[in-house]
């Protein structure tokens, strides 16, 4: 990449400020804070179970649209009761994205990686996106807008995330292909728009930081892919993130070169 972000960072207690990891799994990220939203199934409690599992110390805040009902969650809970936060995060509801960042704000002062998991492509009997205007509309707020108003609310926490020697990250997942291939054979219509909006405002988002070095955040849109396992996809997902807090990978966002956006 010809593009080098370089960043001056802001205070976070030292304790939060270690990511490191060895070979393709996580062997420490001890001390760190990192929430995963859209966290009650899927690759989204995947990341939080190898977050827990593989470190010693790291705290992770998990958030989901109905915690009460998301029982993969709850057994991880009883198994890491102090390092695991689990917050009733809607993310068409500003409120409850105000409310757990105050929580982990009161808690823990600053965070050190932000996923965004989530993804809504229907409901059976319940949603159809595609069916209504309100429906195509919900699909644009919980695929596109809802992940960046999470990041908008999560951004000071984020700021105080920032080390000498590691960025605060923001990783955007998006699930499946925004082809129009893909939605001429799966029809999918509002899914596909809307996951390709989620990519073009990370990049709007990155540009941004671009312009605010000081405050020592980058973000990164990620595709899981085709994978043999949830478990393997989630392993190379959080390698590639770790490559960008220590810097192995630079994001940049310009007119000639977008390279914001991995494949594990």
């Amino acid at each position: 990449m010809n593009s080098i972000m370089k960043f001056k960072f802001v205070g976070c207690p030292k304790s939060f400020s270690r990511f490191r990891m060895f070979s393709s799994e996580i062997k420490q990220l001890d001390g760190s804070v990192s929430m995963v939203q859209g966290a009650s199934r899927g690759i989204g409690l995947e990341l939080v179970k190898q977050l827990l599992e593989k470190t010693k110390e790291g705290h992770v805040v998990a958030t989901c649209s109905n915690p009460s009902v998301a029982t993969g969650l709850l057994e991880l809970k009883n198994k890491f009761a102090d390092r695991l936060d689990i917050h009733r995060l809607h993310l068409t509801n500003d409120t409850t994205i105000e409310e757990t960042a105050k929580a982990v704000e009161d808690k823990y002062g600053c965070l050190n990686l932000l996923i965004n998991a989530s993804s809504l492509i229907s409901i059976p009997h319940v949603a159809h996106p595609d069916k209504s205007l309100s429906g195509i509309l919900r699909s644009f707020e919980v695929n596109a807008i809802g992940p960046i108003m999470v990041l908008k609310g999560m951004w000071p926490l984020l700021k105080a995330g920032g080390t000498d020697s590691e960025i605060a990250v923001v990783a955007n997942i998006i699930h499946g292909e925004t082809t129009i291939t893909a939605n001429d054979r799966r029809r999918w219509h509002s899914y596909i728009c809307s996951q390709d909006r989620l990519h073009r405002l990370t990049g709007g988002v990155l540009m941004e930081l671009q312009q605010r070095k000081e405050d020592g955040i980058t973000c990164i849109v990620l595709y899981p892919g085709v994978r043999q396992t949830k478990q393997y996809s989630v392993r190379m997902l959080l390698r590639t993130i770790n490559d960008v807090k220590t810097s192995k990978i630079r994001p940049v966002y310009s007119a000639d070169e977008h390279d914001y956006h991995y494949y594990p």
